[in-house]
């Protein structure tokens, strides 16, 4: 396989993740336009709208204008004053990044990996720059610069994440692995002076650091990212149990909504794309901060102040009295910073025999600060405006969230880790 067909293969892969994305909305609304407007109306309305929805998935802020008719009947107070849509559906963005880490795979199982990912993200990228310009009209305007930035930008993660899986594997493996291409030439080996290089300042670099805070940064990544992902799957946990255990409410909201067959399916649509903001929203909850549904609103383990909420059905999870298992939920955080940091019993034990117990101290406060900034980054993209007036906060906020996660774990880590040593030696 040459680079050209690499970089073909690459960027028809890129093209096809972003069909998939924009389908998931666009063919509702193609059926809808179809079966209720009789092929009569504009399509390119409904593309518009397809390509907003694309857009506020991954991030980008919409500026929405109405007319006096339009906000009277949506109900919406100041509705006609001009505001953003800044939260994010962040399954549209998790959708783009997975989708993403299958083309970082891919990418690395080739002869030219580099020019495989560059390929991808830079076809993404017109395309998104495409679907941005293409999606204005007069009532909704995208902002074009995070339009260009932001959807590649969450593809490149999802590239990145995939070769650094790749990384792993093949480390397990045993097998030589980078970044750079590493084609074959006949009758010759690769010549490694430029990689050489990049590596020799990398290795300088990273010398001049002390050894203790080198290998406490190791054990930090590791275990403060495992401690950030076991929240997260506790609050998925969680979030599927409300789910179910609400199901007979949330149909109830369904049906009072009386929106039909194709508003409804329109409707699960979107709140499927909600369900990572809800995952992390949860998050927070036990982390602690919790989050708000519009401004003045408060649902956190000390106590759950709602004032109107937004017509989703999912919101019905959400009990007015508060979640019923109280100050339970608050020990994820805590077991998640213990188990993280007390299944590195190897690199536990190294740590305490190479510098003591300050090692443990300082690689326990590093859990805590990975595990913090990664949970307060997930808070921020989680939340922003989802309308007008009290709408305009909506989600957790990300510095208390960040901060109190990463005192929580660090104090978890340290048990951990002092558990994990001396059960290892």
């Amino acid at each position: 396989m040459n680079r050209t067909t690499v970089a073909l293969l690459a960027a028809l892969e890129a093209v096809i993740v972003v069909a998939i994305g924009l389908a998931i909305s666009l063919v509702p609304l193609t059926v809808l336009w179809a079966a209720q407007y009789h092929l009569a109306a504009d399509w390119f309305t409904f593309w518009r709208a397809s390509a907003d929805i694309w857009l506020v998935g991954h991030g980008v802020n919409l500026t929405v204008t109405l007319d006096a008719q339009a906000a009277a009947t949506l109900g919406l107070p100041g509705a006609v004053i001009p505001f953003q849509v800044t939260i994010a559906a962040l399954g549209f963005a998790v959708l783009t990044a997975g989708l993403g880490v299958r083309t970082g795979l891919r990418a690395a199982e080739t002869p030219f990996r580099l020019t495989g990912a560059v390929s991808a993200v830079v076809a993404f990228a017109v395309l998104s720059a495409a679907v941005t310009f293409s999606a204005g009209s007069a009532p909704v305007h995208p902002s074009v610069w995070q339009g260009i930035v932001l959807p590649p930008f969450v593809y490149a993660v999802g590239v990145v994440c995939g070769f650094g899986f790749a990384a792993l594997r093949a480390e397990r493996d045993g097998k030589d692995v980078g970044l750079s291409d590493r084609g074959e030439r006949s009758g010759q080996a690769e010549a490694p002076q430029s990689r050489g290089a990049v590596l020799s300042v990398i290795a300088a670099a990273t010398n001049r650091i002390p050894p203790m805070i080198r290998d406490a940064s190791a054990v930090a990544l590791r275990a403060g990212t495992g401690a950030a992902a076991l929240v997260i799957a506790g609050a998925a946990l969680v979030l599927t149990i409300l789910i179910l255990g609400n199901y007979g409410g949330i149909i109830s909201l369904y049906e009072q909504l009386q929106a039909g067959a194709l508003g409804g399916a329109a409707l699960t649509i979107a709140q499927l794309a909600f369900i990572p903001n809800l995952v992390i929203w949860l998050a927070s909850w036990m982390v602690g901060p919790g989050f708000a549904i519009g401004t003045g609103s408060s649902v956190s383990p000390i106590g759950t102040e709602l004032g109107p909420l937004p017509g989703l059905p999912l919101f019905g999870v959400i009990p007015a009295g508060g979640f019923s298992f109280g100050l339970i939920g608050v020990l994820v955080p805590i077991v998640a910073g213990f188990l993280a940091a007390a299944l590195l019993r190897s690199r536990a034990t190294r740590m305490h025999d190479l510098h003591g117990t300050s090692g443990l101290l300082v690689a326990a406060l590093g859990i805590g600060i990975v595990a913090g900034i990664e949970l307060g980054l997930l808070a921020w993209w989680s939340s922003g405006a989802i309308g007008p007036g009290r709408l305009h906060d909506v989600g957790p906020n990300p510095w208390l969230v960040g901060s109190i996660a990463a005192a929580e774990v660090a104090v978890a880590a340290i048990i951990g880790l002092v558990a994990g040593g001396r059960t290892r030696r």
